[in-house]
């Protein structure tokens, strides 16, 4: 799955542990680590919060382009 490879490239090009990555969006640390393991998808305001931290697009996220900027 794209999402969860995505994510973790995102957390890693930032430095940040899972633990860290989970606290800084305010998600429960076993729900961030089950995203980045089995790609269990977030809701639609968490998806939204965890573009807007990686600062990339939500497309780009899920896997539906290869432009990581976001459209402004």
């Amino acid at each position: 799955m794209i999402f969860n490879e995505r994510l973790k490239m995102l957390r890693t090009e930032k430095g940040l542990t899972q633990e860290e990555a989970a606290g800084t969006l305010n998600f429960n640390y076993r729900h961030y680590q089950r995203m980045e393991a089995d790609g269990h998808l977030p809701n639609y305001k968490s998806l939204l919060q965890i573009a807007g931290f990686f600062d990339v697009s939500v497309d780009w996220l899920m896997g539906r382009t290869e432009k990581r900027e976001i459209n402004r």
